[in-house]
């Protein structure tokens, strides 16, 4: 995701060239975005802690379900302010030189937002869009993402029209997302939306306005963007087009199995800490002496217990 950086470069021109942006500015200062033109050069910098980050593909890449006119209006413009506004905010703070996965956490305050979160947030979500989606996407996933989505949603049919229903029923700005929901108590920043579910499962959830599921101490897998500036130029009010197209022909399976993957990982090593942590507060060296079972984890997230000769798949 987006990282801190020492110092930072102005874009690459030669991205632009390639990936078809025409610029950073209007040339017209309507507000009216579907007659606004596009300057060549003139490319903003970013001289604070958080780059721009391009996205994965060509503007153009996505069509003809994402126009090239709403991926430069949006990336180009609604992320680069978020961006743009995030370091300024930050710049000589205590947040300064933070991950902005770390902003977003310190700056939600349980619901009372600080002022960096909209943008800190914003920036983030923004970032994890673009790579929710790929040319040629859609369809349905596999393997173990599959075999998950049947276990914890009854089928992918039922997965897909509980995404569209929450995506759509979101009001006003927002977002839904499919998440890892590892945890279920409340975490110390925030107040968990789903207490009483089991967890280490799938759940959908939908948040208003820059709102996120890393609050909630969960793994974000997918998302899709409702605010209107995210559809509007290609499917005007129709937001149940979008939400469809979006999920037959754009979501990439790869980037969301990619991702369940390291949310997994994440709470085997969580779970080996916490036998650690309880059996240093037990006085003892050697986790083994406590009577917890020592679990290991390999790059390909296969669990094993600490004398086993064969590792096993984390369920």
């Amino acid at each position: 995701m987006m990282a801190a950086v020492a110092s930072t470069n102005p874009l690459s021109s030669a991205f632009f060239s390639r990936q078809g942006f025409l610029g950073s500015k209007y040339s017209n200062s309507s507000c009216r975005a579907h007659k606004a033109k596009f300057k060549r050069g003139g490319f903003q910098k970013i001289r604070a802690a958080f780059e721009l980050k391009p996205p994965p593909y060509p503007m153009n890449a996505l069509e003809p379900h994402m126009s090239r006119e709403t991926f430069e209006y949006h990336w180009g413009k609604h992320h680069r302010a978020y961006v743009d506004k995030l370091n300024k905010h930050i710049v000589g703070t205590e947040l300064d030189g933070m991950r902005l996965e770390d902003i977003v956490l310190a700056t939600y305050n349980k619901g009372n937002m600080l002022p960096s979160f909209n943008n800190a947030a914003q920036a983030w979500n923004h970032e994890f869009f673009w790579e929710s989606m790929k040319p040629g996407g859609g369809g349905e996933p596999s393997g173990e993402l599959l075999e998950l989505i049947n276990r914890d949603f009854g089928s992918f049919d039922m997965f897909v029209k509980e995404f569209k229903t929450a995506a759509a029923t979101q009001f006003g700005s927002g977002w839904a997302w499919l998440a890892y929901k590892a945890n279920k108590l409340n975490v110390e920043n925030a107040i968990n939306p789903l207490p009483s579910e089991k967890d280490k499962k799938l759940v959908i959830v939908k948040t208003p306005n820059a709102v996120n599921p890393l609050v909630w101490d969960y793994s974000p897998l997918l998302t899709i963007d409702v605010w209107e500036h995210a559809y509007y130029l290609d499917f005007q009010n129709c937001r149940p087009d979008y939400i469809s197209v979006f999920m037959e022909k754009l979501v990439s399976w790869e980037a969301v199995g990619s991702r369940l993957d390291a949310a997994k990982a994440r709470v085997v090593e969580r779970e080996v800490e916490e036998q650690k942590r309880r059996a240093e507060e037990e006085g003892q060296n050697d986790p083994k002496d406590t009577g917890v079972t020592v679990l290991y984890f390999d790059d390909d997230g296969k669990i094993f217990e600490a004398d086993a000769s064969e590792p096993e798949e984390a369920t």
